[in-house]
């Protein structure tokens, strides 16, 4: 990694603040935070690096003031999904995949896995699958003029994004074994949490994506005009 610039640091600062404070005023609803709303942005605008360190500085902050028994799913999810919106905003899709691909293996592979129904991932299923056009279309996010696509390349990373947030989740939860080492669940119940997770997982997809419709798009253009952004700043 080449060394960041010092407005990549002073921005770091500034998203994990950010991150942390939408982590805190966050309403007991679904199972993530409103920090995911937060995450393609940063990811856009920071880069992968740069992303990384400010959400995992965020959302670190964020459970040391207001902790949380689940504290591990979001300090490592969280960053992780920063990072892929950083790396499909340089067009890069390979480390994406690979992120992808070698979590979903795990999770196919382990004997819960096997064993839980398979619709609560279709959203990840699709997610995997607009990795590579996300990546070939970023390129809108940070033309020199506004493109008309702009709204769709942003829901396109963006969905990619809190898909591999859940995703992230889901391979600590079953392939990691956090289920039974950490929480103490029985496969029983297990399972019966896993798919409450699916289903709020579907909902949270659907309010990043309109989120990002409504908010993303006008914050993106307005970070974009303020810092003078060609590109990620990492």
């Amino acid at each position: 990694m080449k060394l960041l610039s010092t407005k990549a640091v002073a921005f770091i600062g500034v998203f994990a603040a950010f991150h942390a404070t939408l982590y805190l005023i966050s309403p007991p609803l679904l199972w993530r935070n409103w920090a995911i709303y937060l995450s393609p942005i940063e990811g856009m605008v920071l880069g992968p690096w740069a992303g990384f360190m400010a959400a995992l500085i965020g959302s670190t902050v964020g459970r040391v003031v207001l902790p949380s028994p689940l504290w591990m799913f979001g300090i490592v999810a969280e960053p992780l999904s920063v990072m892929s919106a950083g790396f499909l905003t340089r067009g890069k899709w390979q480390p994406v995949i690979a992120l992808y691909v070698g979590m979903l293996a795990a999770y196919f592979i382990s004997p819960m896995g096997q064993s839980l129904p398979l619709w609560p991932m279709l959203d990840t299923i699709v997610a995997v699958c607009l990795v590579y056009p996300a990546a070939k279309i970023s390129r809108n996010l940070f033309g020199e003029e506004v493109n008309p696509l702009l709204p769709v390349s942003l829901v396109i990373v963006s969905f990619v994004t809190v898909a591999a947030d859940g995703l992230t989740r889901v391979f600590l939860f079953i392939p990691v074994g956090l289920y039974s080492s950490v929480l103490g669940l029985s496969p029983a119940v297990t399972a019966v949490t896993f798919v409450a997770g699916g289903i709020d997982s579907f909902i949270e997809d659907g309010l990043v994506v309109l989120v990002t419709l409504l908010v993303g798009v006008p914050i993106l253009l307005a970070l974009r005009n303020v810092l003078n952004l060609k590109k990620p700043l990492s």
